[in-house]
């Protein structure tokens, strides 16, 4: 069930990520329809964000900085089925005050099987609070904002 959303039309092009997760769907990963459940898919995302963050945000600022997501939207758009792959793509959307917006794309078996938007806050260790990011980390980080997702 594809739909014709914004957020679909560009994170369903693979060539737009260059950073890229790929994991092993897992026989517990199906429900009794014998197709992946959605519950699974954020668990995907959060591999595809966990390896961004680490190589592209977290050399940005302090080891002791920590990052919280505070929001996630998932457009399903095939089915995916065991056994197989899943490569999930990640990319910057938006680089705000003290947030980051990702997009990513799921690809299994050569099509795009979701989509999804999420948006990560950096966050001050002692306070928990969120914090601006420092200015090197905005101006390293702004050459990798894909120009057609922040539209």
């Amino acid at each position: 069930m594809a739909t014709d959303s914004a957020l679909t039309g560009f994170l369903s092009e693979r060539a737009r990520f260059r950073s890229w997760t790929i994991d092993t769907l897992r026989m517990t990963d199906i429900d009794y329809q014998g197709h992946v459940n959605n519950a699974v898919h954020p668990v995907l995302y959060t591999s595809g964000r966990h390896d961004f963050i680490q190589s592209y945000l977290r050399p940005c600022v302090a080891h002791s900085d920590m990052f919280a997501l505070v929001k996630i939207t998932i457009e399903y758009l095939n089915e995916m089925r065991y056994p197989g792959k899943v490569e999930v793509g990640t990319l910057i959307r938006r680089l705000g005050r003290s947030s980051i917006t990702l997009g990513q794309g799921m690809f299994n078996e050569g099509r795009c099987a979701a989509v999804a938007e999420s948006v990560v806050v950096l966050l001050d260790p002692v306070t928990r609070r969120a914090k601006p990011w420092p200015a090197a980390a905005a101006a390293q980080l702004a050459p990798l904002i894909d120009a057609a997702a922040a539209d």
